[in-house]
C-alpha cells in the first residue's frame, strides 16, 4: 500500500507492488519464427505466453532507473464504453535509450537478419471486464542520437479484427525533448499519447485513456460514431484564450485550460442558438457541482453567438446573468465565434451551429463529449456520473483525501 500526494491529494492504492510478477511466459500462442522484415511483418505475436492477464510487470522492472505504472482504460469508438479482452503489445528500450537483447530473459527478442530487434524490454496485456490495464516498468531512455523523446511503442489487437493496428507512443509530459513542435505533429492516433506522471517518491504513476480506432485510417467504419461538435474523446483539448466576463479571473483572457487542466473542467459553449431559460438551468447546476467538488472541478460557459456580435453589450449581458444567478465558481467567457482565431478557439472545432456543446476534460485530454444536452436530471446524472467515473478509475479501488 501506498500514499502519493500531488497538490494537495493524497491518492491511496493498493497494488501489492512488492509482489510484481510477470506474466507466465512458458507456453506460446503464436509460431515464434521472428520475421525476415518488421515493416512488411511486424513481430506482434513472437514469444506471446498463452495466457495474458490485465497487469504485467516487463523486464525494464529490474534495471536501477526510475519506476513507473502506466495504467488507464480501453474505451470503444464511442469512447464511453469499456473495451475488454483488448491485447496490447508493448515494448521499449533500456535506460541507456537502447533495444538491448537479453538472452536469459524469456522474452528477449534477437535480431532478425536486416538487425530488427524489439530488444528484451516488452510485453502484452489483455484488458479485464472493465477495460482496465496496468504495466509497471521503467522510463526508458532516449535514443542516443537525442533525436526523439523518450517514449513506449504499443500495438492494438482488437478481438473481431484480424490485424493489429500501432496507436501513437506513450511520452513523457515532462521530456524536454517533447517540445510544442514534436506536440503538434502527434497523430493522436487511440488519443492523446501524452502521460502526466503523479507522484513524486519511488513510483511516478501516469495514466492513459485508450479510445479503439480513434484517428486510425481505414477503420471500420461501421465501428465509427457520427460526428460531432469539438474534438474527439482521448484526444488533447487545445488550449484557448476566452476574455472573462464574469467570475474569478474577470477582465483577464486566462486560458482555462493552461491554468486549470489538471483536475476535472467543464466547457459548456453555446453558439448561435442560445437558449436562455436552459442556460440559466445548466449554470445553475454547473455551479452546484463546482462548489461541491472545490478546486477539483473547473467550470467554464463559453459564449460565441457571432451574430450582431460587440464586445460591450456581450460583457454586460454575461456581467448580468452571473449576478442574477449569484455564481461564484462557474466563469463566463466569450469568444467573437468559435471560428476565431486570435483567441485560438477554433482549434476545438466546435460547431457553430449547435444548441450546446458539453466536453468534460481531465488531465488537459478529452473524456466525455455532448451536443444538445438538455438541462433535465436524467442528463445532470450523466455529467455526475462521467466525474465520477473518471475519478474513480485512477485506480482500481482508489481513495481520495484531502489534507
Amino acid at each position: 500500500m501506498f500514499i502519493i500526494r500531488k497538490s494537495g491529494i493524497a491518492l491511496l492504492a493498493a497494488f501489492g507492488l512488492m509482489a510484481c510478477n510477470g506474466q507466465s511466459h512458458t507456453t506460446s500462442v503464436q509460431d515464434e519464427k521472428l520475421s525476415e522484415d518488421f515493416d512488411k511483418s511486424p513481430p506482434f505475436y513472437y514469444k506471446m505466453p498463452a495466457g495474458l492477464s490485465s497487469e504485467d510487470t516487463s523486464p525494464g522492472w529490474k534495471q536501477d532507473g526510475q519506476k513507473i505504472l502506466l495504467t488507464g482504460t480501453v474505451y470503444e469508438r464511442d469512447g464511453k464504453n469499456p473495451a475488454p479482452n483488448v491485447i496490447l503489445y508493448y515494448y521499449h528500450t533500456d535506460i541507456h535509450g537502447m533495444y538491448a537483447t537479453n538472452p536469459d530473459e524469456p522474452l528477449n527478442m534477437p535480431k532478425n537478419k536486416l538487425g530488427q530487434t524489439h530488444g528484451h524490454i516488452r510485453g502484452w496485456i489483455r484488458t479485464d471486464s472493465d477495460g482496465r490495464y496496468t504495466i509497471r516498468t521503467v522510463i526508458p531512455g532516449a535514443y542516443p542520437s537525442r533525436g526523439e523523446p523518450a517514449h513506449v511503442h504499443v500495438t492494438v489487437k482488437e478481438k473481431n479484427m484480424k490485424e493489429p493496428y500501432y496507436i501513437d507512443d506513450f511520452v513523457f509530459d515532462t521530456d524536454p525533448l517533447l517540445t510544442s513542435e514534436r506536440r503538434n505533429k502527434m497523430e493522436d492516433r487511440g488519443g492523446s499519447g501524452v502521460v502526466r506522471f503523479v507522484g513524486k517518491q519511488s513510483l511516478w504513476i501516469g495514466e492513459r485513456n485508450l479510445i479503439l480506432g480513434l484517428n486510425i485510417p481505414n477503420y471500420p467504419k461501421s465501428n465509427i460514431p457520427r460526428a460531432e461538435s469539438g474534438k474527439k474523446i482521448g484526444e488533447d483539448i487545445s488550449s484557448f484564450t476566452p476574455y472573462h466576463a464574469f467570475g474569478p479571473d474577470k477582465g483577464t483572457t486566462t486560458c482555462p485550460i493552461c491554468k486549470y487542466g489538471w483536475y476535472h473542467g467543464i466547457l459548456y459553449f453555446v453558439g448561435n442558438n442560445p437558449n436562455w431559460e436552459e442556460i440559466k438551468r445548466w449554470l445553475t447546476f454547473l455551479e452546484y457541482e463546482s462548489r461541491k467538488r472545490e478546486k477539483y472541478l473547473k467550470a467554464y460557459f463559453v459564449y460565441g453567438n457571432e451574430n450582431d456580435y460587440n464586445t460591450e453589450n456581450r460583457l454586460s449581458r454575461l456581467e448580468e446573468l452571473g449576478h442574477e444567478l449569484k455564481l461564484g465558481n462557474i466563469a463566463l467567457t466569450f469568444v467573437p465565434s468559435f471560428s476565431d482565431r486570435p483567441s485560438e478557439i477554433y482549434l476545438n472545432e466546435i460547431d457553430q451551429n449547435v444548441g450546446n456543446t458539453f466536453i468534460i476534460y481531465r488531465r488537459s485530454i478529452i473524456i466525455g463529449k455532448y451536443t444538445d444536452l438538455k438541462p433535465t436530471e436524467e442528463n445532470f446524472n450523466e455529467i455526475r456520473y462521467r466525474l465520477g467515473q473518471t475519478t474513480n478509475e485512477y485506480f482500481r479501488l482508489p481513495k481520495v483525501e484531502k489534507e
